[in-house]
């Protein structure tokens, strides 16, 4: 598109500020700023004006929980059927990375974080040996899908070339980077982190989806006839992936999804939980959960609201297909954006100034036909690493390992 076509498009979207200033550019940077005008998605404009039409949460009510003892006693069932869609081909994983490592301190992508104790031993590392379980119990490898981000995506490339991706076939292994979306002030005019650049962010783990589609990667999950994705996040380095029992009880359950989950440490834990909403599976978040909700017990003294999503996601890829244009919701998160004012000066606001747009991954769980919700034991497959010290840290993380009998 050239200027005219996208001064044109702004106008009839009363955006026409991003143009702002574009006569003081040079030639390479008025070429830059249409290159970044073209390729931003303006559909989250609609969905914010239309924000005051949010749907408020549904009936909630306890779902029924796949528990580990009725795992155990179906786990040979289980786990043949899950070994068959393996082999066929029609089982993949979706790694969540995303993310950089600010957080624990670490300057780079969060997968690149070392939690080694005597030897370097990296998070990406991990996950792949994990999958590297699965891929020597089924004989084949597995297609592993990794979204990046524009952040990331280069660095992230650049390490698992760098270390061979760990042992695992790199003709599995395909990369993909997360869509991004603008980010808006309280009028809905989307900000300008640069004269020649309007600010983004990504678009939120529900997005994984869309992503894939626009990377051209769901052809080759056609082509490859994968039916089911397990999809999961660079936080957790204890998880099992592409997990053949988990695998085969979703498919053998005929629902379309399935979520690991984990009992809560005690009634109060932070972590979302899963339910149903008007019937239909749901999480939801600990900060909207009353106290009622957080000590219900059935008559065996068994929490109704006890069982928290760990990440650990199986979709059948035609059903999440058809729902993900059509029914995801779009939510809006109030946040502190550094931009430039209109004058061209930069603004490090104190105080929410805008708003950015995110897709929940739990949404399609809620738009597909039933979830099989899936216990696993905390100790065996959920050490995340998201602090710096403390709960949910690296050291934390290692001690869970180390109780595994893993080599750090």
């Amino acid at each position: 598109m050239n200027y005219a076509e996208i001064n044109a498009q702004l106008k009839a979207l009363r955006q026409e500020h991003l143009l702002r200033f574009y006569d003081t550019l040079s030639e390479d940077e008025q070429s830059a700023l249409l290159r970044n005008l073209e390729k931003m998605d303006l559909n989250y404009l609609r969905a914010f004006a239309e924000r005051g039409k949010e749907v408020q949460r549904g009936r909630i009510e306890p779902i029924p929980v796949l528990r580990i003892p009725e795992i155990e006693e179906k786990k040979d069932l289980f786990a043949e059927e899950g070994l068959k869609l393996i082999r066929e081909g029609k089982a993949a994983a979706v790694l969540l990375a995303g993310g950089m490592g600010s957080r624990l301190g670490h300057d780079g992508p969060k997968g690149t974080f070392d939690i080694g104790v005597t030897r370097p031993v990296y998070i990406f590392q991990r996950l792949i040996e994990n999958l590297q379980e699965t891929v020597r119990e089924a004989g084949r490898p597995v297609h592993l899908f990794i979204m990046t981000s524009e952040a990331n995506d280069a660095e992230t490339r650049s390490f698992l070339h760098s270390h061979e991706f760990f042992g695992y076939n790199p003709s599995y292994v395909h990369f993909f980077t997360q869509a991004m979306a603008p980010a808006v002030d309280e009028d809905g005019k989307i900000l300008m982190e640069t004269k020649t650049a309007p600010v983004s962010a990504p678009n939120g783990n529900g997005g994984w989806l869309l992503s894939m589609e626009s990377a051209a990667l769901l052809d080759l999950v056609k082509k490859e006839g994968i039916e089911w994705l397990n999809v999961f996040s660079v936080d957790n380095v204890l998880q099992r992936i592409c997990d053949p029992v988990f695998i085969g009880a979703t498919a053998l359950s005929g629902f379309a999804s399935g979520s690991k989950v984990v009992q809560k440490t005690d009634p109060g834990e932070r972590v979302g939980v899963m339910c149903r909403e008007d019937g239909r599976p749901a999480v939801v978040e600990y900060y909207e959960m009353t106290d009622s909700m957080r000590t219900a017990a059935d008559k065996d003294g068994h929490y109704l609201y006890y069982y928290g999503v760990i990440l650990n996601y199986l979709f059948r890829v035609s059903d999440a297909v058809a729902v993900m244009h059509e029914k995801m919701p779009v939510h809006f998160a109030h946040k502190k954006i550094p931009c430039i004012d209109e004058q061209g000066r930069a603004v490090v606001p104190s105080e929410p100034n805008g708003w950015k747009f995110e897709y929940f991954i739990f949404d399609l769980l809620h738009e597909l036909d039933g979830c099989l919700v899936y216990e696993v034991d905390r100790a065996k497959e959920f050490a995340p690493v998201k602090n710096r010290s403390g709960a949910d840290s690296p050291e934390s993380a290692r001690e869970l390992l180390l109780a595994q009998g893993i080599r750090l």
